[in-house]
């Protein structure tokens, strides 16, 4: 699913700004799917080239007019397609991960300052999607599912760094008890190569 989907699904539940979206996209999206505008609006422009989104000037005093898009019969008849076609796949991207794969290659306090950072990221993310899920609004069932799903993968992510991460910096501990690599010549060497 792309962000040009996405939009459509949102506008299927009530006409919004790019504004309005792009705040749905911090709120409910943030932990899985983020965007910003971006991608929201060229999205929007597309969509409404399409015919899939009207876009409505509401004028507003002092400030520029305020675009209000809504879903046509024509975007939700491709959003439809959309849901019905849809393979979806979970995919991770992590750049923590990519930089902890080099652990070894780390002294302990960048290790440590690293998973205590992650830590708190994945805190800072359970306790936003609780705020988000148990806020005044009137959630679907989808979003719940989501909500409560990106909540549990963050704190088993939490759990895993409190239960493992001692491995690295015992590593880390070891490796720098140990003669250290000659790193100055190395990052000649790339420098030499850049």
């Amino acid at each position: 699913m792309d962000v040009k989907t996405l939009c459509l699904g949102l506008l299927s539940f009530r006409p919004a700004s790019g504004y309005d979206l792009k705040k749905e996209f911090e709120s409910l999206f943030k932990h899985f799917f983020p965007a910003g505008y971006g991608s929201i609006y060229p999205a929007l422009a597309d969509l409404a080239t399409a015919g899939y989104v009207e876009c409505e000037e509401i004028a507003q005093q002092g400030k520029p007019d305020r675009k209000v898009y809504a879903i046509t019969p024509a975007g939700q008849s491709a959003f439809s397609q959309a849901l019905a076609q849809a393979n979806p796949r979970h995919k991770l991207r992590s750049e923590f991960l990519a930089t902890i794969y080099f652990a070894e290659l780390m002294d302990a306090d960048q290790l440590h300052e690293l998973l205590d950072n992650r830590l708190a990221e994945l805190r800072d993310a359970i306790a936003h999607i609780d705020q988000v899920s148990n806020g005044d609004r009137d959630l679907p069932a989808g979003a719940r599912f989501v909500a409560g799903f990106g909540a549990t993968l963050a704190a088993a992510a939490a759990a895993y760094i409190e239960e493992h991460g001692a491995m690295l910096l015992k590593d880390a501990r070891q490796d720098s008890r140990r003669a250290k690599r000659p790193r100055r010549a190395a990052q000649t060497n790339l420098e030499t190569r850049v």
